[in-house]
């Protein structure tokens, strides 16, 4: 790359992964290049961090080159030095205006940040709101200042797109002084709800984009939300991510009793109790042998198990469907995006099974074809299949705030 263009790195931390993306800010209207004038020019991922088999693979459009690199470490430390060595053989040193990273809880912020000692100090105090993601975006931030203090960095928050949900969609009916104590419904995926949201506009006009909107962002982690006027009016994730449908490995909403029950029957502590929740969970607890929906959907016609998992998640999607049309007073679109939306035609078949009442049907060799309008002329609610880019949203956040 040209270390005289401007580039910016998007940073996506996980557990035991770091997801990464360097876009180069050129002139709009080259081969390429979206309205913001952005070009992706290198993609990646360190996975399996501080286990075996760590490894370092990417992408590089610019040169149509791709490759994986083995590394030796023992903690995502290790991992995020090696990525900034990696990327300085790549880039270059000082090849950067700025980095963006994903941080999926934000509270109440409503626009992403420039990060500083005030904001991590912020973060940090709210760090058991979210423990499974939050602890390792703020480590990762500071490995990164460690290594270049004068890097701009930015905070883009997932949970920002939804501080437009009115005040009856947020609030949990507990005592007030949880409340005043930060407890209530944030949502979660808004990186890919606001893609969505600007992709729809693209795709389908301002008129119906602005419209009355479901979106359904179905993977690992999975949620919906409804959309009014480009903005959220609720969502099925709450306080935390593991709320809201069943996900790969999250339970979704319980009963409260659920849990009073499981603590009294097996005495787990705190941190047994969220490793159930968000990590033996979901379509992995239900089906006993995975998390992966087209693993489920494999052998599903011989594993009765399997089979329950993927239509309890399917009806769980369906229900959620039909609440947001109460929300919403009916429904103009439907999207479907996340990995399993964008990819998988046989649940998107079975989601929408059923709804013809809410004027979905599809075009069923457009939805086995993955097009992008998937819906058929007998439904009057236009239905897509939109693939979403998270860190092409963490570009455009960051360079707007950056002024690059």
């Amino acid at each position: 790359m040209d270390r005289d263009k401007k580039n910016i790195l998007c940073v996506n931390g996980g557990s035991t992964s770091i997801k990464f993306c360097v876009y180069e800010k050129v002139g709009v209207g080259s081969s390429g290049v979206d309205g913001e004038g952005l070009k992706r020019r290198l993609t990646g991922k360190i996975d399996r961090i501080g286990l075996t088999g760590e490894s370092l693979t990417f992408t590089d459009e610019a040169g149509g080159e791709e490759g994986k690199v083995a590394m030796k470490g023992s903690g995502m430390e290790e991992a995020a030095k090696f990525l900034l060595d990696w990327l300085g053989e790549r880039v270059g040193a000082g090849g950067f205006s700025g980095i963006g990273h994903r941080v999926v809880h934000g509270a109440a912020h409503r626009e992403p940040m420039l990060i500083d000692d005030e904001l991590l100090a912020e973060l940090e105090g709210i760090s058991g709101y979210d423990p499974d993601h939050l602890p390792g975006e703020i480590g990762l931030i500071r490995l990164f200042r460690q290594r270049d203090a004068g890097m701009r960095q930015v905070a883009c928050f997932d949970t920002a797109f939804h501080v437009t949900m009115p005040r009856v969609a947020r609030v949990i009916p507990l005592p007030r002084r949880y409340e005043a104590a930060g407890l209530q419904r944030y949502g979660f995926h808004g990186l890919s709800y606001s893609y969505i949201a600007q992709e729809l506009i693209r795709v389908a006009g301002p008129e119906l984009a602005g419209g009355r909107v479901i979106m359904a962002h179905l993977g690992g982690g999975a949620s919906l939300a409804a959309v009014k006027g480009g903005q959220s009016m609720d969502t099925t994730m709450g306080f935390t991510p593991t709320g809201g449908i069943m996900m790969g490995t999250r339970c979704g909403d319980l009963d409260p009793g659920v849990i009073w029950w499981i603590l009294q029957r097996e005495g787990l502590g705190a941190a047994q109790l969220s490793d159930l929740v968000n990590h033996q969970s979901g379509l992995l607890g239900v089906s006993g042998t995975s998390s992966d929906m087209k693993d489920l959907l494999a052998r599903e016609s011989e594993d009765a198990a399997a089979a329950e998992a993927v239509e309890l998640f399917c009806y769980q999607v369906r229900k959620s469907i039909g609440s947001f049309a109460a929300v919403l007073d009916g429904v103009d679109a439907l999207v479907f995006t996340g990995g399993i939306g964008e990819k998988s035609a046989v649940i998107r078949s079975r989601v929408c099974a059923g709804l013809e009442w809410l004027g979905i049907a599809l075009d069923q060799r457009a939805n086995e074809s993955n097009a992008l309008l998937i819906s058929g002329p007998a439904g009057r609610v236009r239905v897509y299949a939109i693939p979403t880019d998270e860190e092409r949203m963490i570009a455009r956040q960051t360079i707007k705030l950056l002024n690059v």
